[in-house]
């Protein structure tokens, strides 16, 4: 099992965000690529990498007579030319061109989340061009709901159902989040986790909670269920749980 430290980027800054509320921001870091470097040197096999400012406005916001990328772009190609492991981002993509920038800009996977409920065509075209290892579908939930646009609304559609529906189209592999736990400290949703990946087939990464390495090692408990792995963000940034500690015991 992989544990995946969560960089949110918010205006360039490493931030968390309570339940996805743009309103309950704590900024961690002024430079993520220090953040990004002090995970690789503690042992991280991955980094989850989240444009905020695209998942809540609903796009990357690339202009091609743009002198520069959007700065949270910026941030993602700093990232990956300074360490050395992979990332997986996400947040406001929408497009195949999208998908091909940020993995021109060195991502090694591609998360769509609000695109995938909204254009499933898009998640076949992606799937078709780039292959279903760096195509990856965001299931984002509230009370069991798959919610959308940086979880800012909540949909008819059940996670179960989505997730049936993306693995037929040829996806291997989601980030499944509880938005009520996220940031709160408040554990995983284990149950929810696990029940996804025995419904579904699909690879489920979990995340939303982690709260100590208790949820790591509920999390091992079920990993054969389908779960491939967890990301950590508050947890680490208040030292609730210890990265090489966390690495430890998913292994």
């Amino acid at each position: 099992m992989i544990v995946f430290p969560a960089i949110d980027l918010r205006q360039g800054k490493c931030v968390r965000l309570t339940q996805g509320r743009p309103d309950a921001e704590t900024v961690y870091s002024n430079d993520p690529v220090v953040m990004a470097l002090r995970w690789e040197v503690t042992g991280a096999q991955w980094l989850h990498v989240v444009n905020l400012d695209g998942a809540l406005d609903g796009a990357l916001h690339v202009d091609a007579q743009a002198a520069e990328l959007p700065i949270n772009l910026q941030v993602l190609r700093d990232i990956v030319n300074a360490a050395h492991i992979p990332v997986q981002f996400g947040g406001g993509v929408r497009s195949l061109d999208d998908i091909a920038l940020l993995l021109e800009l060195g991502a090694t996977r591609v998360i769509l989340g609000t695109a995938a409920l909204r254009d499933p065509d898009l998640v076949s075209a992606a799937l078709a061009r780039f292959g279903a290892e760096q195509i990856v579908v965001g299931i984002d939930a509230r009370d069991g709901l798959v919610a959308t646009r940086g979880w800012q609304e909540t949909t008819d559609t059940d996670a179960i159902s989505l997730g049936r529906e993306m693995y037929r189209r040829g996806v291997r592999r989601v980030v499944y989040t509880d938005i009520a736990r996220d940031g709160m400290l408040s554990g995983v949703n284990v149950a929810a986790t696990a029940h996804l990946a025995r419904e579904t087939g699909l690879m489920v990464i979990a995340s939303g909670g982690v709260a100590s390495t208790e949820d790591i090692r509920a999390l091992k408990a079920v990993e054969k269920e389908g779960i491939e792995g967890v990301i950590i963000g508050k947890a680490l940034y208040t030292g609730a749980v210890d990265l090489d500690e966390a690495i430890r015991l998913a292994k």
